[in-house]
């Protein structure tokens, strides 16, 4: 295994440290326990937006803690889920007195723990709500979740749901926005090499040169199925069908188009596969209003690329475009 790391066990604090003193204008890094603050606190009245996961995913959360977005972001080890104590500190010291959401991807450890972290900043006398993100359409049930895993339409939530907040929006609407989101993303990936977790120091499976694994999470877990390589347009119909059926998008419809790295996928290959997936949209009538394409929800140094597509509408759009000021995502 080669990495730029001293200490595989202190991994996950010193990349934050590192993040924490690059961005000192837009985070603050708290530790014991560790989170990730929006730099200044939360706007005294403004309904918080706080997410978090295990890392090995940057920029996903730390990336996104910022105006317009999220006010603090919860880190775990490498692809494990933070501890109940590290969400409810995340939460009290986000609460500028109009409440918390909670964003939390479909993973068994984060609901739990997410859970009883909120259980504990409500004893504390925040008021929170959540919502679960769960936009894969891949598998059913994974290694890591019962039901769908969430994966890139994280960041759809938690802009939409940022944006509400710095609109002015109560806590009840900004989850409802939320949860709106959730109903109208979907996403599908795919892995032409695995990773290597820094602790365990072995890729997560084994593929063959000429194999790729179709339907893949962010955690390094197989995926649907394995099929031979081939080229970018054949690869990209299998991530864009199952995601239009199942939006059971029509004609007219108006999307959010985003093509996600997985962490070692050029920018170049990105935009072939985002001309081919905007190709297949197209072919079904459905128009193309906003794009995304970057490496946002990686899997470490995973090759490979994920597409999710999000269904718009006047207000999603509006809060898609609304100002953005984070390390990772600003307009």
């Amino acid at each position: 295994m080669k990495k730029l790391l001293d200490d595989p066990a202190q991994a996950v604090t010193d990349s934050l440290r590192g993040f924490a003193q690059a961005h000192v204008d837009e985070v603050t890094l708290h530790e014991d326990p560790t989170f990730v603050q929006r730099a200044g606190g939360t706007p005294p009245g403004q309904v918080a937006v706080v997410s978090g996961g295990g890392s090995g995913h940057e920029p996903l959360h730390a990336g996104f803690v910022g105006a317009g977005m999220l006010d603090a972001a919860v880190p775990g080890a490498v692809f494990t889920s933070p501890t109940a104590d590290q969400v409810a500190a995340a939460i009290i010291a986000a609460d500028g007195g109009a409440g918390v959401l909670a964003v939390v991807k479909n993973y068994t450890g984060d609901v739990l723990n997410f859970e009883t972290g909120i259980e504990l900043a409500q004893a504390e006398g925040v008021e929170v709500t959540s919502v679960v993100v769960n936009d894969d359409v891949a598998v059913e049930d994974s290694l890591y979740t019962a039901g769908r895993r969430g994966v890139a339409g994280t960041l759809a939530v938690e802009k939409i749901a940022g944006a509400a907040a710095a609109r002015g929006d109560d806590l009840a609407t900004v989850t409802a926005l939320a949860e709106r989101v959730v109903s109208a993303v979907r996403s599908m990936g795919v892995a032409l090499t695995a990773c290597t977790v820094p602790h365990v120091g072995r890729p997560s499976f084994d593929l063959e040169d000429d194999e790729v694994e179709v339907g893949i999470g962010i955690h390094g877990e197989p995926g649907r199925h394995r099929v031979q390589a081939s080229g970018a347009s054949d690869i990209t119909r299998r991530l864009v069908d199952p995601v239009v059926e199942d939006l059971e998008l029509v004609a007219g419809e108006p999307v959010l188009l985003f093509v996600n790295g997985m962490g070692g996928t050029p920018a170049s290959e990105l935009y072939v596969v985002y001309a081919r997936a905007r190709e297949l949209l197209a072919e079904r009538g459905v128009e193309v209003r906003r794009s995304l394409v970057g490496s946002y929800v990686t899997s470490l140094e995973m090759q490979g690329a994920s597409v999710t597509v999000m269904r718009l509408d006047e207000e999603l759009t509006a809060l898609w475009d609304a100002p953005v000021r984070t390390t990772a995502l600003r307009w």
